[in-house]
């Protein structure tokens, strides 16, 4: 769930029971819905000057991810003639209220976290970890979302291959020494690991309990450093701890000398990136059309690496969704 500046909140909701991918429900920060209307005015003017096509809100949660996920949809839809503008919202519990009265017209989302919010809000708070509706598999995931979502007059667009969700890295070196390129590699090397991530890793089905269950591997313990921060990914370069809890669009991995090992019995649920719009207002083929362009690029590395650029070179949201649009042939220079 999941950035280690701007996003360090949606990363500690990343490891939260069921609704572990909880990842952007935790976000806190940013601006209220009308303090902000206008917060990001003009984001989606390139080719939609006029607004000939009619006005869209865009609703971004106070996290650099969705910050950018935003600013590309916001953009795309200002490509194609709308005049499109981006507002923060502190949080999902905010936003999609918001966006069910139609205040907010779009929002970035991801699968299997607004899967198993909308199964608490529809079958009551325990629902997510005695009925879960979200899985591993993207497909399933998504169509349990839309049942889900569309009595609420919300419409689920095209899922995507971009997805932000629990992953774990060991160092390279251990990699190779160990031949380990998956989880069931490590569980099968019969291995001591101690996990660097947030103190709730020890009890949380997706993280030690079940990398135990799952794959057999010998979690010896959780060294409380957080998850995906500095200095647990600094204790597995140093080998004070063999493994670090993060996110897929973790981009600073590599820097540490570590490399993500493959979830490759699927732990983890299928929080893929998607747009989520209000139907009435923002249903149309037409829109769905401008969104589905940019989920059919983006990749997860995409996705970590206009990040990183937030993130890590103080570049603005705005910028960088542009200069990737403009890359891809989606906005023109």
């Amino acid at each position: 769930m999941g950035d280690l500046v701007g996003r360090t909140s949606r990363l500690m909701g990343a490891v939260l029971g069921v609704a572990a991918l909880t990842v952007s429900l935790a976000a806190c920060g940013g601006d209220s819905l009308e303090k902000s209307k206008d917060a990001g005015a003009g984001s989606g003017g390139a080719g939609g000057k006029d607004g000939g096509k009619g006005t869209l809100v865009v609703g971004a949660a106070a996290f650099t991810e969705s910050k950018v996920l935003a600013e590309l949809y916001a953009q795309a839809l200002g490509a194609a003639g709308y005049d499109a503008s981006v507002t923060t919202v502190k949080n999902r519990e905010l936003y999609e209220p918001s966006l069910e009265k139609g205040e907010i017209d779009i929002v970035p989302e991801y699968a299997a976290t607004l899967a198993e919010f909308l199964n608490a809000k529809t079958n009551g708070p325990k629902a997510p970890e005695e009925k879960p509706v979200a899985s591993g598999d993207p497909a399933a995931t998504t169509a349990a979302l839309k049942k889900l979502a569309e009595p609420r007059g919300l419409k689920v667009l095209a899922v995507g291959e971009a997805v932000d969700q629990n992953a774990f890295a060991v160092s390279a070196e251990f990699a190779r020494k160990n031949k380990l390129k998956t989880l069931s590699d490590l569980g099968a090397a019969k291995l001591k690991v101690k996990i660097a991530a947030g103190d709730e890793c020890a009890i949380r089905p997706f993280c030690a309990p079940g990398l135990k269950k799952t794959y057999g591997i010998d979690v010896t313990g959780v060294d409380p450093r957080g998850v995906g921060t500095p200095q647990a990914k600094q204790a597995v370069k140093d080998g004070v701890d063999q493994m670090v809890l993060t996110t897929t669009t973790d981009a600073t991995v590599d820097s540490f000398g570590l490399v993500f090992l493959d979830d490759d019995k699927k732990l983890q649920n299928a929080d893929n990136v998607l747009p989520v719009v209000h139907a009435k207002d923002a249903g149309s083929p037409e829109i769905a059309a401008a969104l589905d362009k940019v989920t059919a690029v983006l990749t997860t590395a995409d996705l970590a690496e206009l990040n990183r650029k937030v993130d890590a070179e103080r570049a603005k949201p705005e910028d960088v969704a542009k200069a990737y649009l403009e890359a891809k042939g989606l906005l023109k220079k």
